[in-house]
């Protein structure tokens, strides 16, 4: 519909002022309208270049598809964050073997060890307005299936073509609440490594107890190879693949950084709800995000308890009762932080202001109506909440798996094209490298538990909302057969399930199999519910976000949009703040973390590196401003989930550290960005470089990157 096609003239216009100090997560193409600003704040880079994907330093920057990564050498070598390679160092890891607790160092490139299945590094190639294609038959009299489904095939439609290039993903992103539309083409590289990471008392300091927390002195850095075969072109795993060679690679500035210096951080950030309508968000805090925190707390207390005294199962859930934590104590933080923030209160002022100018004028009211919104946004609320009850069965990872390689074995009647998206051609290796990870991430004993959770929660649902298919045959089964019998954790088995047709699967014996052909027929009619929905959201949501567009416009100021997992720039300086009594200075030092050190649990840090601090033997990582060697510092630059891993940059472009973390009360971020209290936390470049020099003697890795 043209009504919902925003033209990126503009956009340009809307971004003309930027929204507030050092706030936005940028679209490289709103450079050029930051430039003055981007001056005024101490970049001394051509602004101009930021927008241009074919320059360093913005083609330098990669996505891992949840974290962010950077090239750092002419070899393909990838640095990131240590908890974004931990999946790989949990993979490789076993009780003889401890890489968790030890660290890993590849003495050559013969010795760098394939990553967990699925790891893949993607380089970023394009970014550009699909907005007419993805528009293109929609039309107001569609239902909201149908116009979920048009939308849908419109995406496909342009993924595929984008996608004939070899070795291309692409994707269809929605902006502005779907006014407007951007295809990003990342070269997808499939032979991913792991070159080195510090030891877990390194990289994963202080642990949860300092999670999201200031002073920080964690070393969260990690650092992975793309592989490419000799011809050039991407390929899985093989002993005869080459470092890939990209085509820019970020300078490391050993001099880092001091207070006051402007940075920069470029990465993928995931998702944030900032122009959401106050209602989501009042009901968000004060009743969805409670119920997940109680949810991961008794999810991540069971799996503690279920791994109790035996190494095997600790090691192989690690990752995941990590990731649990991480989230556990964020939702901590945005519940602190919205109340810090006044957030509903905000939200408010905001909605009401936005709201009169709507009504003010009969011709708006017309085209940006909210009634339309917030009967929808009523209904998905509760639709979220009944999810989030639902979705705890997927944690029961046969069962997960099931479900997904019976839905395969009925998406494959179908042509590729008409497909559910997550069931293409495309997406075949990615599942294949998933249904793996599960040998080493799963123990009977333990999926049991957790499968055992999982019910009760899901039975607290009104009758109607459960699948009554499923409980019958979970009933006939019994837990007993269900683990005892089923053949699914063997991979060469579980694998083999993706080629068999949905007959095979309803004469199956397996337990799990036979529970997830029950549940078919329910997971189908809730995900036409899903999409009639979604549909309807969209043309409502879209609508509302025009004129919230235009409201800016009216205004002069900027409305930049929310981070939806393509790659965005944001600003800022290297700064502490004042927190109630107490002065947060930008950077922590090496002496602090020897003073937190306990020598046991989440304070262990490699005895080497304790002495070399003792010692002061810092070499030529020392700041001259500290006077010491820096460990993390505070910056005001505005990130989100998935900017894990970006690259922060200083004025010339040259990289400095690793975004890594944010402060506890910060992460409202993800629903508001203010001043006050958002800071982000980086690991400092020489820190790294010391670590490595000094600490684990990764001299091959400095002279690759240029550093000595």
């Amino acid at each position: 519909m043209k009504s919902q096609t925003i033209a990126v003239a503009t956009i340009s216009v809307l971004v003309s002022a930027p929204a507030g100090a050092d706030e936005g997560m940028w679209l490289p193409r709103q450079t050029p309208q930051l430039a003055e600003t981007l001056k005024e704040k101490g970049l001394t880079l051509d602004p101009t270049t930021l927008a241009d994907l074919q320059k360093a330093p913005m083609n330098a920057i990669a996505s891992l598809g949840g974290c962010s990564a950077a090239f750092l050498s002419p070899q393909g070598l990838v640095a990131t964050n240590h908890h974004c390679v931990y999946g790989s160092i949990q993979y490789n890891s076993k009780p003889e073997q401890d890489y968790l607790t030890n660290g890993f160092l590849a003495a050559n490139l013969t010795g760098e060890l394939p990553a967990a299945p699925g790891s893949r590094i993607y380089v970023i190639e394009d970014l550009r307005d699909v907005t007419k294609e993805m528009n293109g038959g929609v039309a107001a009299k569609l239902s909201g299936l149908q116009r979920y489904e048009k939308l849908d095939a419109n995406r496909k439609a342009l993924i595929s073509a984008c996608e004939k290039q070899p070795s291309r993903r692409c994707d269809v992103r929605a902006y502005y609440g779907g006014a407007t539309y951007f295809l990003q083409q990342q070269l997808e590289i499939k032979d991913v490594r792991l070159v080195y990471a510090p030891a877990g008392g390194i990289g994963n300091f202080g642990g949860e107890t300092d999670n999201w927390m200031w002073p920080r002195h964690t070393g969260d850095f990690g650092f992975y190879r793309a592989y490419v075969a000799p011809d050039g072109s991407s390929a899985p795993y093989a002993a005869t693949n080459v470092p890939y060679k990209p085509k820019a690679w970020l300078k490391v500035a050993p001099q880092g950084v001091k207070e006051n210096d402007f940075v920069m951080v470029a990465g993928f950030p995931g998702t944030t709800s900032r122009l959401v309508t106050a209602a989501e968000a009042k009901f968000n805090f004060a009743t969805l995000t409670p119920e997940q925190q109680r949810l991961l707390n008794e999810y991540s207390a069971a799996i503690e308890k279920a791994t109790a005294g035996d190494p095997d199962a600790t090691i192989k859930y690690a990752s995941i009762i990590k990731s649990a934590d991480n989230f556990k104590k964020k939702y901590l933080g945005e519940m602190a932080g919205a109340d810090r923030i006044g957030l509903a209160a905000r939200k408010d002022a905001q909605e009401a202001e936005y709201r009169a100018w709507i009504a003010a004028d009969p011709a708006r009211q017309r085209r940006y109506d909210p009634a339309r919104l917030d009967s929808l946004v009523a209904e998905a609320n509760q639709s979220a909440l009944h999810n989030v009850h639902m979705g705890t069965l997927s944690r029961a990872q046969l069962l997960s798996g099931a479900r997904s390689l019976y839905r395969w074995s009925k998406e494959r009647q179908k042509p590729d094209a008409q497909r559910e998206s997550g069931y293409q051609d495309r997406d075949r290796l990615p599942t294949e490298q998933r249904l793996t990870q599960i040998e080493r991430r799963y123990a009977p004993k333990v999926d049991r538990v957790l499968f055992e959770q999982a019910l009760t929660e899901y039975r607290k649902a009104p009758a109607e909302k459960r699948d009554a298919a499923l409980e019958a045959k979970l009933a006939q089964i019994g837990m007993d057969r269900l683990y005892a019998e089923t053949k699914l954790g063997d991979t060469a088995t579980r694998l083999a399930w993706l080629d068999k047709s949905p007959a095979e699967f309803e004469a199956s014996n397996d337990p799990f199999i036979q529970l997830a052909v029950a549940a078919y027929a329910r997971d189908i009619a809730r995900e036409r519910e899903t999409k009639e929905r979604a549909g309807k959201l969209q043309a409502a949501r879209s609508a509302y976000m025009q004129g919230m567009l235009a409201f800016a416009e009216s205004q002069g100021r900027a409305l930049y949009p929310d981070a939806n997992g393509s790659l965005r720039f944001t600003y800022g300086k290297v700064t502490g703040k004042a927190v109630d009594g107490q002065n947060w200075t930008p950077f922590t030092t090496a002496e602090g973390l020897a003073a937190k050190q306990t020598g046991k649990g989440e304070f262990n840090a490699p005895q080497k590196a304790i002495s070399l601090i003792k010692a002061k033997d810092y070499g030529r990582w020392v700041s001259p401003e500290l006077g010491t060697l820096p460990v993390d510092y505070l910056s005001t630059v505005d990130i989100t989930n998935g900017n894990s891993g970006s690259s922060t940059l200083n004025a010339r472009g040259e990289f400095v550290g690793l975004a890594f973390d944010a402060t506890l009360e910060g992460v409202i971020s993800d629903w508001a960005y203010d001043p006050t209290i958002n800071r982000t936390i980086h690991v400092d470049s020489r820190f790294m470089l010391w670590t490595m020099d000094k600490v684990d003697g990764a001299q091959r890795l400095l002279q690759e990157m240029g550093v000595i």
